[in-house]
């Protein structure tokens, strides 16, 4: 590989920006996208405890807390150097078990994450290798490598489906997803405006989006949550465009709260909701999903600032569920599959 993949990304999609584990000083340092790009800040995690304690306080979020639990297992190797390999495996597997399960709704991906570090440690330990930190440092940029190159793939597809001209709406951060499509819209030439919804309470949309499209010189404009279906109506929308945290085998899509909602104006103006992932087969249905609620304090503050009368109660779901009818297709990074067709996914 002659370069790496995050080549002429944004500042927020290059690996060191989004969690890096530092060995001279022992910490994973992650880009703290609660306020950035007001602020551009690093939480400095001293344990694996405090690299997930950061991956449910948010302070990093859609890819970006794969990342980070990969790179916190490296640290963890650091944690229990020296002891016996017993000693070593035992503490890893509890790093893996804190790690994938500090946010519910995608602990099960999480684990696949955690479960590669592990087999990976377990045949060093055999070998009788003494720093695996530094050999799960180098898996974790194995898994970016190979992550970003498969949604090179899927943005390719994805600006397929784009007109040559248009607008487009997305929802919430895609992460790697945004800035392979816009890269895709350079190669194809393709002369597109994005609308992003801003996603309270974090504001994912207006802060991360938005500053990636910026930042990769497409033109962009921040509406606020409650007028995507206004706009478009009055911007002729072509496309609504959106990542998933899961995609369940029957095409039911647990993205962030919101999504659905967008899904279904798109749905009445018939513009095409094209949902990008691939599906999990650890999830045939969305029977066992466990939709993530936050503190609801989270609702009633903006940036930090409280901004309701106190006795005044929130309700914070962290995901909603879109079913299959207002799902154009789902965009994998194996093609593109309507939701009935789903099942050819894992026959391609």
């Amino acid at each position: 590989m002659t370069q790496r993949p995050d080549h002429d990304l944004a500042f927020l999609l290059r690996y060191e920006n989004i969690a890096w584990y530092d060995e001279a000083t022992a910490t994973v340092r992650i880009l703290d996208r609660r306020i950035y790009p007001v602020r551009t800040e690093f939480v400095s995690c001293q344990s694996h405890q405090e690299v997930a304690l950061a991956i449910k306080n948010m302070v990093t979020q859609s890819y970006g807390p794969y990342t980070a639990a990969a790179m916190g297992m490296a640290l963890a190797a650091r944690e229990c150097q020296g002891q016996s390999s017993e000693e070593q495996l035992s503490h890893l597997l509890a790093a893996a078990t804190t790690l994938s399960t500090a946010r519910p709704t995608t602990t099960k991906q999480m684990r696949r994450i955690t479960e590669r570090q592990i087999a990976l440690a377990q045949k060093a330990l055999t070998r009788g290798e003494n720093r695996l930190d530094l050999l799960l440092k180098q898996e974790a940029i194995r898994l970016l490598d190979e992550k970003y190159l498969a949604i090179e793939r899927q943005g390719e597809y994805l600006v397929d489906l784009f007109p040559q001209q248009g607008a487009v709406m997305t929802q919430c951060y895609a992460d790697t997803v945004i800035g392979m499509m816009l890269r895709a819209c350079r190669r194809q030439k393709k002369d597109i405006t994005f609308y992003c919804p801003e996603t309270r309470p974090f504001y994912q949309g207006s802060r991360l989006t938005a500053s990636v499209i910026c930042d990769m010189d497409f033109p962009v404009c921040v509406i606020s949550d409650n007028m995507p279906s206004w706009t478009m109506h009055e911007k002729n929308i072509d496309i609504f465009t959106a990542a998933s945290d899961v995609i369940t085998g029957d095409c039911h899509v647990i993205n962030k709260v919101g999504t659905f909602q967008i899904a279904l104006a798109a749905n009445y103006f018939g513009i095409p909701f094209y949902c990008t992932g691939d599906p999990d087969p650890e999830h045939p249905t969305c029977a066992d999903i466990k939709i993530e609620e936050r503190d609801p304090e989270e609702v009633l503050s903006s940036l930090g600032k409280k901004h309701t009368m106190p006795g005044v109660k929130a309700y914070y779901p962290a995901f909603d569920i879109t079913p299959p009818e207002f799902v154009t297709a789902v965009v994998s990074t194996r093609g593109v599959f309507k939701p009935n067709e789903l099942a050819k996914f894992w026959q391609e």
